[in-house]
């Protein structure tokens, strides 16, 4: 039975794995993508999400909570200055996981795990289809341009 197990172990001790979350982290907040296996892509989605959502609000505090557990000064930095900045008005769901198949030597199911914002693919078709927005209806015909009616009689006086 696995009542209570709520963590994947993921085969390893428990610093072990958490050193290895910690650099899966610091290489995904550096390259916005990483390929790695499906259950790794899930445990990393459980472990950067808040640190994500602590990012918002650049505070000290904060800092140090991430600090704590990224343990890489410069992808503390990054995510702080560059991260936050670009997920600011996003209320959650900073990552997406891609499943790629299975990998060739062992057939592990591979996966592609992304920052959301970064993916200028997905990005640019949904800023496309907020231009503008017309009903099938007649709704108000559109204005015409605005003429000058004076005559260049009036203009020289």
């Amino acid at each position: 039975m696995r009542h209570g197990k709520k963590v994947n172990h993921l085969g390893r001790q428990t610093a072990h794995r958490k050193s290895m979350l910690a650099n899966m982290a610091c290489s995904l907040i550096e390259h916005k993508r990483i390929n790695t296996t499906v259950a790794k892509a899930k445990a990393l989605k459980g472990f950067i999400e808040p640190m994500i959502t602590k990012s918002k609000e650049d505070t000290t505090h904060n800092r140090r909570i991430v600090f704590s557990r990224l343990r890489q000064k410069e992808a503390v930095t990054e995510l702080f200055r560059d991260v936050a900045a670009k997920v600011g008005d996003r209320p959650g769901g900073y990552t997406r996981i891609i499943k790629l198949g299975n990998r060739l030597g062992d057939n592990a199911d591979m996966a592609m795990i992304e920052l959301v914002d970064y993916n200028e693919i997905y990005n640019a078709d949904k800023k496309a289809k907020k231009t503008t927005r017309r009903s099938r209806r007649g709704g108000k015909p559109a204005e015409a341009p605005v003429v000058d009616t004076k005559s260049s009689n009036e203009e020289e006086e």
